[in-house]
Formats: structure tokens, sequence, C-alpha cells
């Protein structure tokens, strides 16, 4: 590959000059930048971005560790961080932990080595169910700053992107209560992690201010949601509203209940956590909270690349930035 010296040798000019030449400065006047771009192209020129970020401490680049690749409320944030990096300059490496504690260290530890300026994750599943944030400490004293977003360590001092969870399934839950259900049920297949624990602590409130029982159905990895909601329906034939924690189970809701000749919404409402997407596999739509998943891979990003630019006070001056969720009415609601 041809180098910056071997251009400069060629055009008897400095290396500084075919720098600041290839960079469009001012310095260098019109017919020198076009001879030094002319070579370059003729030669294929590329910088060589590894000695440029030694030489800036900078590589413009975002380690994104997600724990999950296939679940679709996370490709849609990293949509959203992917497309708000890029608009100011920073590329971003992706990294999967499969809800892996030591998948996540590693991957921490690999993209830590140079390679980028600061993270964006989402926690692992065993990270929180073994309560494990050492590891994050230790990245963020290297010096590299981490933004945590959805699935959140709260002993870990960073800046932070989370959503109303409490606050949606509490609010969710008292909509169907105005339509006068009195027999709703929680279903949730994410209790092990944070955010599945903020949205039964929501249902559970509104239920418990009303005087009535909370139902919760929790749906374990190696279950058939299918059938544990179907045993649901048959054991509970009074139920007549459904909150789901998670994108799945409220669509899987919808579609049993046919089976038992419950008619939706006359005699079952149900709401879910989901997207536009996945609502549509329900008959009819379902009901959702929309997490706004784009939203929140571009506050993230922000975030992070407001520090990285020394655009916040202090180390100490972190923020946690709280996306309201929206309740889009479909036809599985009253």
């Amino acid at each position: 590959m041809v180098t910056l010296k071997q251009l400069a040798k060629e055009l008897n000019v400095s290396i500084s000059t075919v720098s600041k030449a290839l960079n469009d400065s001012e310095e260098i006047g019109e017919g020198t930048r076009k001879r030094v771009k002319k070579l370059a192209a003729l030669y294929n020129y590329k910088p060589n971005k590894v000695a440029l970020s030694l030489k800036q401490n900078k590589t413009k680049t975002i380690g994104v560790i997600i724990p999950d690749i296939l679940n679709h409320f996370l490709s849609k944030v990293l949509f959203g961080i992917e497309r708000e990096a890029n608009k100011h300059g920073y590329n971003i490496i992706t990294c999967i932990s499969n809800e892996s504690l030591q998948k996540e260290k590693e991957s921490l530890e690999l993209l830590a080595n140079g390679s980028v300026d600061g993270f964006i994750l989402s926690i692992a599943e065993e990270t929180q169910t073994k309560n494990e944030i050492n590891h994050f400490k230790e990245t963020i004293t290297q010096g590299l700053p981490i933004v945590m977003f959805d699935r959140v360590a709260h002993d870990v001092k960073c800046d932070k992107v989370i959503v109303d969870d409490f606050e949606s399934t509490y609010s969710a839950t008292k909509r169907l209560i105005a339509e006068g259900r009195k027999n709703i049920v929680f279903i949730s297949n994410i209790d092990t992690i944070s955010v599945g624990k903020l949205r039964e602590r929501g249902y559970n409130k509104s239920i418990l201010e009303e005087g009535l029982l909370p139902k919760v159905l929790i749906l374990k990895k190696s279950d058939d949601s299918q059938q544990k909601i179907k045993q649901l329906y048959k054991k509970n034939q009074s139920i007549d509203g459904v909150i789901a924690a998670d994108s799945a189970s409220g669509v899987i809701a919808i579609n049993m209940a046919r089976n038992f000749k419950k008619k939706v919404p006359k005699d079952i409402s149900v709401i879910g956590f989901s997207s536009k997407s996945v609502s549509n596999h329900s008959v009819p739509r379902l009901t959702i909270i929309r997490q706004h998943a784009k939203k929140i891979g571009s506050k993230a990003a922000n975030l992070l690349i407001n520090r990285l630019q020394n655009q916040v006070s202090s180390t100490e001056d972190y923020t946690t930035k709280i996306v309201k969720t929206t309740l889009v009415k479909s036809k599985s609601t009253l």
C-alpha cells in the first residue's frame, strides 16, 4: 500500500503538505490539492486508520453489546444507534452476548483493547441474575465510557436510557380496569430481568389498588408458551383481561382465546409490550405498549458521543433519560 511518505516523495512536497491537501486544508493551494488527490486516486491511497487512531487517541468507533440479535426490540435499538452514530462520523462494532455473562465480559475485554472509544450496551440476563457488575466498573475505570439502555445496572455510575416500564404497565392495567375487567392476568417470559420485574410491579400495584386479586403466569424458556396459556384459560374461565410483558405472549393470548370461544375484545381484552410489526400476527390486531426502540438507540448514541466529545461537565455528571412509552390502541381492547 502506498504511504503519505511515498506520495510526498513523488510530488516533491512535504508529508505534511500531502496530509493537509487530502483533508482539504485551506493552507494548501487549490492546484497542489488537485495534484495530491489525483496521484492518491491513481495509487488508490487509503489512510491508515490504525495509525490515525493512535495519533489522535480516538478510533471514532463505538462498541455495542446486545443480548439477543433475534429480539425485534433490540434490533431496532441497534438501528437507531447506528443511524445516529453515522450522523456524527462514528462507526459501530456490534457483539452479541447471547444472554451470557462470560460472553459479555469477553466482548468488553476484546473491544476495550484500543478498538473503540466507548460502549453502548444492554445487560445480559445471566449478568442481571448473578448481579455481576465489576466488569462494567473496570471498563469505565480504563477511561472508556458506557451508556446502558433498557436493562441497566443501577449500581454502575454511567449514563442510561430506559423506558417507563413500571408506569406504562400500571397505566395499561388501569385501562383494562376502566373497561370493567375484573379478572386480569399478567403473563411474562422475562421475569428474570429488570424490565420484567418492573412491569410486574406496575401491574400488581394497579390491581391491588382496586382491591382485585393479582394473577401472574411466568413462562420459562423451556416452556411451551402456547400450552401454558391454553392451560391458564382452561383453569380460569373467568379471565377477561391480559397484560403481556413481552411481545409474543400477547399475540398468543389473543390467538388462544379463540380456542375457548372467547371473543376479543367483547369477552377479553389484551395489551402487550410489542412493536407494530409483531402485533400484526394476531387476529384481531394487538393493542400495544410501544417502546420507541429507535428513539432509545438514538438517545443512547447521543449521550455517549456527547461524553466522548467532552460536552458534559464532569465524569460524575451522569444522566438517566426516560423514554415515554405510547399505548397504541387497536382491536384487542374496547
